[in-house]
């Protein structure tokens, strides 16, 4: 089989009988196929300001919404582990402890959303049952941000969400995990607790998990850690 090249193709002559077949191979670059826009920051910035500027309330909401999108989680009390972060939202909300993300129901097959969904109100006060049921917390302490994502602008919920932990320290995203967990079901305690859970047990499901649990000194080292000046 004989080979030779032309204009970036590889072409190799395969003798078939009485005929010749010609097979070519183009070379592979990667760098023609990486997609970049100065658009796409500019939407995630823009989005990101607008969250920043919206109301922050208690949590949970007062009033019950439709929508799904992006959240942010603030605390402003006095936890000693905490402290530092508290500081920084004595006069405004600047720093959350917590972001996270509520998406359509069905976003994963690609099913049109309802209007009328509530998931984000939903997964607030989820957040807040938590919160209540932690110890050495209380949900009067926390404030939220939100950011409501329709129609062809729910596409950017993940983006904005894995956005928002680049740009911020995020206690409870990036260091200590757990707290986003749900119960994770019938058949299914057989997993260790999360680190937010053994700092902060009294979720009524995590006491069913059976798995072998992180070192509470240990977590207390990391946060301590990651909040040094």
């Amino acid at each position: 089989m004989a080979a030779s090249r032309f204009r970036g193709q590889e072409i190799f002559l395969v003798p078939a009988a009485s005929r010749v077949i010609v097979y070519s191979r183009m070379e592979f670059n990667p760098n023609t196929h990486v997609f970049k826009s100065p658009k796409v920051r500019a939407i995630i910035n823009e989005a990101i300001d607008f969250l920043n500027r919206t109301p922050a309330y208690q949590l949970p909401p007062p009033e019950s919404f439709a929508g799904t999108g992006v959240y942010c989680l603030y605390y402003l009390a006095n936890f000693d582990l905490y402290r530092n972060i508290a500081c920084l939202n004595i006069t405004e909300c600047t720093q959350p402890i917590y972001v996270g993300k509520a998406v359509p129901k069905g976003w994963r097959t690609f099913r049109e959303g309802n209007e009328s969904d509530s998931t984000l109100y939903g997964r607030l006060r989820e957040h807040a049952r938590g919160i209540k049921q932690g110890a050495g917390l209380e949900v009067k302490d926390f404030k939220c941000r939100l950011m409501i994502l329709k129609g062809e602008e729910s596409s950017m919920i993940t983006i904005v969400e894995a956005a928002l932990i680049r740009k911020y320290r995020l206690l409870w995203n990036a260091v200590v995990d757990g707290f986003g967990n749900h119960d994770p079901g019938s058949g299914r305690y057989d997993q260790a607790k999360s680190e937010w859970d053994v700092l902060h047990p009294g979720r009524t499901w995590e006491e069913k998990l059976r798995g072998k649990s992180p070192v509470l000194e240990g977590i207390k080292t990391k946060i301590r850690n990651a909040l040094k000046p």
